[in-house]
């Protein structure tokens, strides 16, 4: 199944079954957030098509907001938590021993940018589940890490969300133009 008939699939279950809206974005911010998992579930397109829903439909932002926020958190702390645990191991695990370089190109990311580095990670394809993986691995201060993960998480949520808003919005203004 192409990924365009997936992300279309899920659309199209939120759209149809309106109160499992937030759990069901909480678990594509979750995946997408999760190393390993994340390379396999590229959810962020889902998650825009869903905003873009919200605006056009019965379904309360705040909910969905929360929902993905607090999947994206917990998919972050989880890889955290999977580097601080296995360390030097995860290099060795699939698609890490596969590209050598993430690890060592996410490790350069956090050492400079440190803490702003979560935030910022978030924000950027290979290295959104890579950074917390080695944050972990380079044991990050706990609080540092969660205080970063948390907040980058309802901003990087709301992005999406309010982006695929107003891709609904824009077209619905365009579509009344001509």
């Amino acid at each position: 199944m192409a990924l365009e008939e997936m992300v279309r699939g899920v659309v199209e279950f939120v759209r149809e079954h309106q109160m499992w809206a937030a759990p069901i974005v909480g678990a594509l911010a979750f995946g997408e957030l999760l190393a390993f998992v994340s390379l396999l579930i590229p959810a962020w397109s889902a998650l825009i098509g869903i905003g873009a829903m919200v605006a056009a439909s019965d379904i309360k932002f705040w909910p969905v907001w929360v929902g993905a926020s607090l999947g994206a958190a917990l998919g972050d702390w989880l890889s955290y938590w999977l580097g601080y645990t296995f360390k030097d191991q995860v290099a060795r695990i699939w698609p890490l021993s596969r590209h050598p370089e993430m690890l060592p190109r996410a490790g350069r990311f956090v050492g400079k940018w440190g803490v702003l580095g979560i935030f910022i990670g978030r924000f950027f394809g290979p290295l959104r589940a890579a950074v917390p993986l080695v944050a972990g691995i380079f044991e990050m201060p706990y609080w540092h890490f969660q205080i970063a993960n948390f907040s980058s998480a309802f901003v990087w949520s709301a992005t999406l969300l309010l982006f695929g808003d107003a891709l609904s919005r824009l077209a619905a203004w365009f579509w009344t133009m001509f």
